[in-house]
């Protein structure tokens, strides 16, 4: 079941993304100062944190929000899903309820970044499965050799002017 984040949920969250072996030691900081700030207020202003709860057990997460000084234009900032049950289907469920969460507030395209590193291979072919397009690469973006690679996808037909 899908269902918006608790406070109480936190230490789960960032044990899982940690557990997922991709995530640096200074963006398992940012993640918990991320969540930190959602509790406080940032679930007040458009920004959403859902998990995959499957028996009681987190087994998945997503955050994200609104692009500010953007036309309906949201982004994915973290999506994770416990190790011992990746690629079996959480993942794409979250993203699908993301998208549809963003299509009822009326949002326009979903942009998504990760990085060009070897080992985010796995993620990156999740992603183009999912019908996103890459449209762009920051070439050492993140470090010598860790690219931003930039996904996107329309959610909605662009509004008549």
């Amino acid at each position: 079941m899908i269902r918006a984040a608790l406070a109480a949920d936190t230490p789960t969250l960032v044990t899982l993304t940690e557990a997922t072996g991709v995530f640096k030691s200074h963006e398992i900081v940012a993640l918990k100062e991320v969540l930190a700030d959602y509790f406080a207020y940032n679930h007040q202003h458009d920004h959403f944190c859902v998990t995959d709860d499957r028996h009681g057990e987190v087994q998945g997460y997503a955050y994200y929000a609104p692009a500010a000084m953007t036309d309906r234009t949201w982004y994915l900032y973290w999506i994770a899903v416990n190790k011992a049950t990746q690629a079996r289907g959480i993942g794409g469920e979250l993203l699908r309820y993301v998208e549809n969460d963003i299509k009822q507030r009326n949002g326009r395209v979903l942009f998504i970044e990760t990085s060009g590193l070897p080992y985010y291979e796995l993620t990156r072919k999740f992603y183009l499965k999912h019908h996103y397009e890459v449209t762009g690469v920051l070439k050492d973006y993140y470090s010598d050799g860790d690219d931003l690679v930039v996904f996107r996808k329309k959610l909605q037909a662009t509004a008549a002017q």
